[in-house]
């Protein structure tokens, strides 16, 4: 996702990474995460109390949802992926491209 972000994040499209982290060390445990793993494009963000969780009906970590401008669902994933891979990337500019007209 870090890449992903590094690729195509901007204006138009961001990668946000909701950590569901809780307790008084949630956000030195998140910082930690991704000084360990090199990630360097994402933004830190916690939902302590999860409760994005039940509010998108997320049946797993991770979800991933796709969202447009005006919070419209687009799509959702559960597991993981290769979100840089170049079919994903290919994709999801098509989806920015016909979002954009």
């Amino acid at each position: 996702m870090d890449r992903l972000q590094a690729q195509l994040g901007g204006g138009d499209f961001q990668v946000v990474a909701l950590s569901v982290d809780a307790g008084a060390k949630a956000l030195d445990r998140v910082k930690s995460f991704y000084a360990s793993e090199g990630i360097k494009h994402l933004a830190v963000y916690l939902d302590a109390d999860a409760a994005a969780i039940f509010t998108l009906k997320a049946g797993g970590v991770p979800t991933t949802l796709l969202l447009d401008r005006q919070g419209r669902e687009l799509g959702r994933m559960s597991g993981t992926a290769e979100w840089d891979s170049p079919q994903i990337v290919k994709a999801l500019q098509a989806l920015l491209g016909a979002q954009a007209k």
